[in-house]
């Protein structure tokens, strides 16, 4: 199993506890992101930066994480196309996308942004707290623990 984070939003606390858990269980972590990620200085750790525009580190992920890997994402359509393809997918609120769930989350996003483009303020998602923080933590660790 490899890790694959989407660095571009990936909030740092949790990109910390992906590495943490990576040292414990010698899972290799590749950090994709469209601007420049200092590496971590862990030797399971590397980082990929893609060229800028819109999706492209979300399609290296999605080219490259194979069946049995996990990817940390809160971006909805790429999170889809890696349950398709047999891929673990954790948002950084510890909430695992399944096969059931992504496609009611996609009709959410999609209403949401049409929404928006209507003029309807909706507001973004709340800050992370420490309650969102146990959760994933919790949710990787459940991850690994079957892997």
């Amino acid at each position: 199993m490899q890790i694959w984070i989407d660095a571009d939003a990936c909030p740092k606390v949790i990109k910390d506890i992906v590495l943490r858990a990576s040292e414990r269980k010698a899972l290799p972590v590749i950090l994709v992101a469209n601007h420049y990620q200092p590496k971590p200085p862990s030797p399971h750790a590397r980082c990929v930066q893609v060229t800028a525009g819109f999706d492209v580190a979300d399609d290296y992920i999605a080219q490259n994480a194979q069946a049995g890997d996990l990817v940390i994402t809160a971006d909805i359509p790429l999170a889809a196309e890696c349950v398709a393809k047999a891929v673990h997918a954790l948002n950084p609120r510890g909430e695992l996308y399944t096969a059931e769930n992504v496609r009611q989350r996609l009709a959410m996003r999609d209403f949401l942004e049409t929404m928006r483009s209507s003029g309807v303020q909706s507001g973004g998602p709340a800050p992370l707290d420490q309650t969102d923080r146990m959760r994933f933590a919790n949710a990787l660790d459940k991850l690994l623990a079957k892997a």
